[in-house]
């Protein structure tokens, strides 16, 4: 563990604000990319990212220094990215992914930005479970070891969650029409 980590982590416990806050300048930007990937709303991002520091710090006395701080803030935060999927979940009405008039079809041509914002569109139709392993693996890049680690689940129950939400996440896009409508071919 970084030595500064230590330092902060320390006099974090023994009861000094400022040095949980060096903390939280230090991390509050990864902590923020990492939270973009659960949700596309600034104004929501900023609220995972404070409940992120909110839990870590009630949580940092359960810190035990094996790994870095870093790796252990991010387990806090894919869970409580987690939580808000489940919770939406739980009171979304599932929306139209692309919807058109009828008269023309969206342009072929998009941004990334656009693409991006398609794919997250995608995800969210899935279950959070599925979005949570295709999130880790395809964007934050961890393999499904690490996925296993960082959620808890079997190596096995992961790559089995892949499998079915690459599934899942095909047939939605397919049933709405997505590639087409965007002028994407098989």
């Amino acid at each position: 563990m970084d030595d500064t980590d230590a330092r902060d982590i320390a006099a974090s416990l023994a009861g000094d604000e400022r040095a949980f806050a060096a903390l939280v300048a230090r991390y509050q930007n990864r902590v923020g990319r990492l939270m973009w990937r659960f949700t596309r709303n600034h104004d929501e991002q900023q609220a995972l990212v404070q409940d992120v520091f909110v839990e870590g710090f009630f949580s940092l006395r359960n810190f035990r220094g094996e790994g870095t701080f870093w790796s252990w803030l991010q387990k806090i935060a894919i869970r409580v990215g987690y939580a808000y999927w489940r919770r939406r979940a739980r009171g979304r009405a599932h929306m139209a992914i692309v919807e058109t008039d009828g008269t023309e079809p969206p342009a072929p041509e998009m941004t990334s930005a656009q693409a991006a914002d398609v794919l997250h569109a995608l995800l969210n139709r899935l279950p959070p479970d599925d979005r949570l392993v295709l999130t880790l693996h395809y964007f934050e890049q961890y393999s499904m070891k690490e996925i296993s680690e960082k959620t808890g689940w079997s190596p096995e129950a992961v790559k089995m969650r892949a499998m079915r939400a690459r599934r899942r996440l095909k047939a939605i896009a397919e049933r709405e029409h997505v590639l087409e409508a965007l002028g994407w071919t098989r």
